[in-house]
């Protein structure tokens, strides 16, 4: 009989390819074992198709039949091609050629993606290598692909896991890709925002942060800043910024991973990951945060009241395990609950015209300039919670979203008021975020969607103020927190609120693409 060996080299020269569909051209056609069967490989622009090679059977058995069953991989979720080697122990290069190997990006359940790799082993060279060059322009040939990464890890965020999760589990899938990248590991807070005013952000494809959202915001803000100095706007005072470069991506290593989970779904590095390497890029809209004098900062989600008052506790005991810490912040914040005493302004969003994406931008922004003053709406009383959002905002203890009516980049923001009510009332309206009912329907809370907001908290110096919080130390000062995208902001007191639709652009999906999660949580 003939070796196995041989019989491989016997039918390695390629064949013809036929067409492997209607309308679609073949590149390559050739045989390989797959699996341990002899398979007839195809190979288009668009998919890679095999099927078993069986023998002729007289009789026309149907199982055999079902055994040949052609299987399908598309090309748009093949991330990486390798000649495959054996190597003995202390060889580094060459080797004994076994075949070539596809790593592909699979779905699962929950918007969950993984890895897996399939091995064409055929031992002829010339085979394999065209068939590599074939392979190879194929994965060039797709655009938003990057090839140069910056990445900034954040080792202490959440369980101090950032680093772990990073080399372990994203590393080796980037390297996996050909993806090359230049690492900051942060060591104090407004670290990668220095390095990013000095880097050339030209000499990357894209930006990467391993952290938390607090992380997510200063990287998202420092990316934004530095394009503005490299287009010469002043940053004191910019109505109309100009987009950023290079896109952001996040790989979820804190504790509510608010943006990550909205761009993929889920809390899950691999997926995170995946959305990179493939390419996955969906336009966001970003708000600015100003005082009257200066910007503040960029972001997309913003908290005043409770929300950024449990913040603000949480990081003073810093010292705390952080799912302690948090839960300690919340539960005393609730056990403290106060209204903040403002006034609200806010320019509500107008029916989108019949028009194009761009010149719908274009029109927005310049009622951004405009803001006619016949079109504000004033708000005036005591709010338990002001949430301003121009992202969903899903994470695991809100799987329909903060904001469940708003998209990634609709060129609006949700204003969402809590009108001061009992205790009693406002943890029900809180339990809602976790469940599939309506978060929104109670009497005490108020929806709008904006396109512009201003708050002015108005200060009370009344006998009933505690006196030893620092929170009261800070309202005396007319400086209350600001919770934005996770991230402790305490320096101004009336902010004005923007949004700039698609001003950047972040890896990951639509929302409208993610599986409906049906998670719930008892944290509350």
């Amino acid at each position: 009989r003939e070796p196995p060996e041989d019989r491989r080299r016997r039918v390695a020269p390629l064949v013809a390819a036929p067409e492997a569909e209607a309308g679609e051209e073949s590149l390559l056609r050739g045989i390989f074992e797959i699996g341990k069967r002899s398979c007839d490989v195809v190979l288009s622009a668009r998919r890679l198709s095999w099927k078993p090679i069986l023998p002729e059977t007289p009789t026309g058995d149907s199982s055999a039949v079902l055994l040949a069953q052609e299987e399908i991989i598309e090309m748009k979720d093949v991330f990486s091609v390798k000649l495959k080697r054996r190597r003995f122990a202390g060889q580094k290069r060459c080797g004994t050629l076994l075949g070539i190997t596809i790593f592909k990006c699979m779905h699962k359940e929950e918007n969950k993606l993984s890895d897996c790799a399939i091995h064409l082993n055929n031992q002829s060279e010339d085979h394999c290598h065209a068939w590599f060059r074939h392979l190879k322009d194929i994965l060039n040939g797709f655009q938003n692909r990057p090839k140069s990464l910056k990445v900034f890890v954040n080792p202490i965020s959440h369980k101090r896991e950032a680093a772990h999760i990073y080399y372990d589990k994203v590393a080796p899938l980037f390297k996996l890709a050909d993806i090359s990248t230049d690492v900051t590991v942060t060591e104090y807070e407004g670290h990668a925002l220095s390095v990013l005013k000095e880097c050339e952000l030209q000499a990357f494809d894209g930006m990467v942060c391993v952290g938390g959202d607090g992380s997510v915001s200063e990287i998202a803000h420092g990316l934004l800043l530095k394009a503005q100095i490299d287009a010469g706007k002043n940053t004191d005072c910019i109505s109309t910024p100009v987009r950023a470069p290079i896109p952001l991506g996040v790989i979820p290593a804190g504790t509510t991973n608010v943006l990550a989970y909205t761009l993929c779904g889920i809390k899950h590095a691999v997926t995170a990951a995946l959305h990179i390497i493939l390419g996955h890029i969906q336009p966001v809209d970003v708000c600015t945060f100003s005082t009257p004098s200066k910007l503040l900062r960029f972001g997309f989600t913003a908290m005043f009241g409770f929300g950024a008052r449990t913040l603000a506790l949480a990081e003073k005991h810093r010292w705390m395990p952080s799912d302690q810490r948090k839960d300690f912040a919340f539960i005393k914040t609730l056990a403290d609950l106060k209204p903040e005493d403002c006034e609200l302004s806010f320019l509500p969003q107008p029916v989108p015209p019949e028009d194009s994406l761009e010149n719908d931008r274009k029109k927005k922004e310049e009622n951004i300039k405009k803001g006619s003053k016949d079109q504000w709406h004033h708000i005036q009383g005591h709010f338990l919670n002001v949430s301003i959002m121009a992202i969903p905002g899903l994470c695991s203890m809100a799987p329909r979203g903060l904001a469940p009516s708003t998209r990634l980049n609709n060129g609006s923001m949700a204003l969402i008021v809590v009108q001061n009510t009992s205790r009693t009332e406002f943890i029900k309206h809180l339990r809602r975020y976790a469940s599939i009912k309506n978060q929104f329907n109670f009497p005490f809370v108020e929806t709008y969607t904006v396109q512009e907001v201003k708050v002015q908290p108005r200060l009370e110096c009344g006998p009933g103020a505690k006196e030893n919080t620092s929170l009261n130390a800070a309202s005396a000062e007319g400086n209350l927190p600001w919770n934005i995208d996770g991230d402790l902001m305490k320096e101004a007191s009336e902010v004005h609120v923007r949004v700039h639709p698609q001003l950047i652009a972040l890896y990951g999906v639509n929302t409208d693409d993610l599986e409906s999660s049906q998670a719930t949580c008892s944290c509350i």
